[in-house]
């Protein structure tokens, strides 16, 4: 069933598309779908939930019957800004807001993996990091709880970087933090993932694309992805790029990471954006972005390669791809599952679909 952290319209692309990837992974669980999870409805049996968000605290999820990661597609982590791009990076020193559970040892373990960057819980705090990154180049500044490469701003000096600031709210700074972080330039976005559902292990390695939107925007626009039966070794047992394995290897070591510093979170669904490209100076650059432990733009993909790895036990690796594109007249190719063909009130004609190769991967 699918679970609304916050009041949501049923009928935007996000709860639509959210209710039939519940309902895909019901058939691949061997339930039935009963819809939107009612509190003031007796349930008799085992419950499944596909949150709309990462669940916040361990009481929260056992008040809803939730144990271990067989209980949900998501995630529940132990506070607030553990579920953001906070945890990405360290607080720019020792005078600096800490917000509580707040682990300086994760945040030092993953500097390997990720570009150069702070976290800060208060504006001051994020001011002074921006700085001093603003000495060796372009910075940018990233609302921690934004999703979508929504609620960032690049800042080239200080008058841009008081204006960015002065955008985001000092509730939600304190709240979920704020991350300021090095620019970079020609990137590519590397999508590497790990799911867990119906007593099976996947993990997956490809890249997003941008798409035009209605108001004429680049935003999300699909990910093609390798998807391997097995955890990250048997991913990269196989035939990969180098810049894909090195992705993998800086999101490998991030998860283990956020789950060893964090040993209170719990997940069955975890990707991360891995960014390669170019820094102020030319030099190469890569590094994990973020997290998503809850249902995002690839779970499409993560569940029609499910469904085929479930029906195939002897296949070790599919690919499969979600494809998000904008405006009217869009027809979806044969083969392809269909998530949402509608008009969303807030970005307007939309369609979203996966497609699967049944070749040999």
């Amino acid at each position: 069933m699918t679970y609304a952290c916050a009041p949501v319209d049923p009928r935007t692309h996000e709860s639509v598309t959210r209710e039939a990837v519940a309902r895909r992974l019901a058939g691949l669980l061997g339930f039935g779908f009963a819809g939107e999870y009612d509190p003031a409805r007796r349930y008799a049996g085992s419950l499944y939930f596909v949150p709309s968000d990462t669940l916040i605290g361990r009481s929260r999820a056992r008040a809803l019957g939730i144990r271990g990661p067989h209980d949900l597609f998501g995630a529940v982590a132990p506070h607030d800004f553990v579920a953001t791009k906070s945890i990405t990076h360290p607080l720019i020193d020792d005078a600096a807001a800490v917000p509580e559970g707040w682990s300086a040892d994760c945040a030092q373990a993953m500097r390997p993996c990720v570009l150069e960057g702070y976290s800060a819980f208060e504006r001051a705090d994020a001011r002074r990091a921006a700085l001093h990154l603003l000495e060796e180049g372009c910075a940018r500044v990233k609302r921690a709880a934004g999703i979508g490469g929504t609620g960032q701003f690049v800042v080239r000096d200080a008058r841009e970087l008081d204006a960015a600031l002065d955008q985001l709210d000092a509730a939600e700074i304190e709240r979920f933090g704020v991350v300021v972080e090095q620019n970079l330039s020609e990137v590519r976005t590397h999508s590497v993932g790990r799911v867990e559902v119906a007593g099976m292990v996947i993990t997956y390695c490809g890249t997003q694309c941008l798409a035009r939107s209605n108001h004429g925007a680049e935003v999300y626009g699909g990910s093609d992805l390798l998807v391997a039966r097995g955890d990250f070794e048997t991913l990269l047992a196989l035939a990969i790029s180098p810049s894909a394995r090195e992705a993998v290897d800086r999101a490998r070591r991030y998860d283990a990471a956020a789950q060893t510093h964090y040993p209170d979170l719990l997940a069955s669904r975890r990707n991360y954006d891995v960014a390669e490209g170019l820094d102020t100076h030319g030099g190469r650059r890569i590094g994990v972005l973020e997290q998503s432990w809850r249902i995002g733009g690839a779970s499409g993909a993560e569940v029609e390669a499910l469904a085929v790895l479930q029906a195939d036990p002897a296949r070790k690796a599919v690919r499969a791809r979600t494809v998000e594109l904008y405006g009217d007249g869009v027809k979806a190719p044969p083969g392809a599952t269909v998530y949402y063909q509608d008009v969303d009130s807030r970005v307007g004609p939309l369609t979203k679909y996966t497609l699967v190769d049944h070749a040999d991967a």
